[in-house]
């Protein structure tokens, strides 16, 4: 990617030289909303379900913003940003600030290996994707602690959830699972997009002792898409396992077909 770039109220600049006020609320109390957009060749891949999700979490945060000019302004920086592979961050504060960040792709290899941590959702952020994330991020540290690349959120009861930053899936006799939204995870958009690739992926509350049965493993995310997970704690898992591979497969055509031919 590159230089990165921000645009804080629609004002374009070097990211690294943006500023908001020290009093914004976004900042002090973690009090805002915001998506993560992944660009391939500057498109950006289903904006349309990015902004809906953000709107959502506004709404249940009782946070006003201007969309007009927030989709404006997504417009904007990415003419300016120009044919890059990356991200884009998409920030609403309370303090009444809309910040856009580019980013670089975060380099994540082709495989991960998990360790468990307790993690306890608040019920009041169900389905927010709100700033809020140093219990997330919090977790990825006591993960790497334990000699993991990320964590697996699983609540003090066992129930497996999910990872600080994309969905959990599992294998097992040639099916697909993923835990329900009523266990309390964030209803994902590549989530979705594994259900349609797949028809049918099966949902099921799973306790974390019974991942000793999955033949395979892996994540979903918007920066990811899909990435094999190599081990959970002591389990191991086959860091090219053949279920996974074909999702992925199918899911980065479903991506490039939906995409410009020059980004795709």
């Amino acid at each position: 990617m590159s230089a990165e770039l921000a645009s804080i109220n629609g004002v374009i600049g070097d990211a690294a030289a943006a500023v908001i006020p020290a009093t914004d609320d976004g900042l002090l109390r973690g009090d805002g909303a915001f998506e993560v957009v992944r660009l391939y060749a500057g498109f950006p891949f289903a904006m349309d379900e990015h902004f809906a999700r953000l709107g959502a979490s506004a709404a249940n945060l009782r946070l006003p913003y201007d969309e007009v000019a927030l989709k404006a302004e997504v417009k904007a920086i990415l003419a300016a940003l120009g044919n890059s592979d990356g991200c884009l961050r998409i920030v609403i504060t309370r303090g009444g600030n809309r910040i856009l960040l580019t980013e670089p792709l975060p380099d994540r290899g082709t495989a991960v290996r998990l360790a468990t941590i307790a993690y306890q959702s608040t019920i009041v952020l169900d389905g927010i994707k709100s700033l809020s994330y140093a219990g997330n991020m919090l977790a990825g540290r006591l993960a790497v602690e334990k000699g993991a690349d990320e964590a697996l959120l699983v609540t003090p009861e066992g129930m497996v959830l999910e990872a600080p930053t994309a969905t959990f899936f599992w294998v097992e006799g040639g099916s697909v699972f993923t835990p329900p939204l009523a266990d309390r995870i964030l209803e994902s958009i590549t989530r979705r997009y594994i259900f349609q690739i797949t028809g049918a992926v099966e949902k099921s509350t799973l306790l974390v002792d019974l991942l000793e049965n999955a033949d395979e493993a892996f994540l979903a995310s918007t920066t990811r898409e899909i990435q094999a997970v190599n081990g959970i704690d002591q389990r191991e898992f086959p860091a090219n396992g053949a279920v996974t591979a074909d999702l992925a497969g199918r899911l980065s055509e479903l991506v490039g077909s939906a995409l410009p031919t020059d980004a795709a």
